[in-house]
């Protein structure tokens, strides 16, 4: 397996049309994804003093952190709209690789931020609500 780049991990938004059309988040200079999980123990006393745990149970969530400059794109517009709303979206997380994950997130998080003599920056965390696949 070879390194992929940074730069190809791209965060995508969809347009809001059907069938979905994604458009990229442009401007972002990092972006983060992790996937977590609740596990259920059924630890009981036929475990021989170790811990066991059910497979397939529990809840499992993916999150998404980003940031970059503000350029004042459509899907920033969107983005934003949806901050202040509290609007669930389609999302399409891509890889250099061609692997794509799809879902519907919450945007948790937006901060703005910019320094005198310096652009526009912001930084986003996005929280899934369903089913994230791989494509």
């Amino acid at each position: 397996m070879s390194a992929q780049k940074g730069s190809a991990f791209l965060l995508k938004i969809s347009g809001g049309g059907s069938p979905a059309t994604f458009q990229t988040v442009a401007g972002l200079r990092t972006t983060q994804m992790s996937v977590s999980g609740d596990a259920v123990v059924v630890t009981s006393k036929d475990s021989g003093g170790w811990r066991e745990l059910l497979s397939g149970a529990g809840v499992r969530a993916v999150s998404v952190s980003a940031a970059g400059i503000f350029l004042g794109s459509a899907a920033e517009a969107r983005i934003r709209a949806n901050a202040m709303a509290g609007t669930l979206d389609d999302y399409e997380l891509s890889f250099e690789d061609g692997e794509k994950l799809h879902g519907r997130f919450l945007v948790q998080r937006l901060d703005y931020a910019g320094d005198f003599n310096g652009e526009r920056n912001y930084t986003l965390q996005l929280e899934s609500s369903g089913p994230v696949s791989a494509t």
